[in-house]
């Protein structure tokens, strides 16, 4: 499963939401805005940086919205 750790109001992470979702892959949303979830990103990620994707099946760990995006269109052609 995707878990993808977001801010609302950031525009990185709604690109990724947007493409996410027009192209129908699952996740879990995580807003940072909730502490538990912002401590669980630095837990996972190391850096309190939004958008992070987090591959759970494979221990994927990404950061930044575009190399976010190239992943995702690499692993949806698998």
């Amino acid at each position: 499963m995707l878990d993808l750790y977001i801010l609302e109001t950031c525009p990185f992470c709604q690109k990724v939401m947007d493409f996410m979702n027009k192209n129908e892959i699952k996740f879990h949303k995580f807003d940072t805005i909730n502490n538990d979830n912002a401590l669980r990103l630095l837990s996972i990620g190391g850096k309190d940086q939004v958008p992070f994707l987090y591959n759970e099946d494979t221990g994927d760990k990404i950061y930044e919205s575009d190399i976010i995006i190239d992943y995702l269109k690499n692993i949806k052609q698998d």
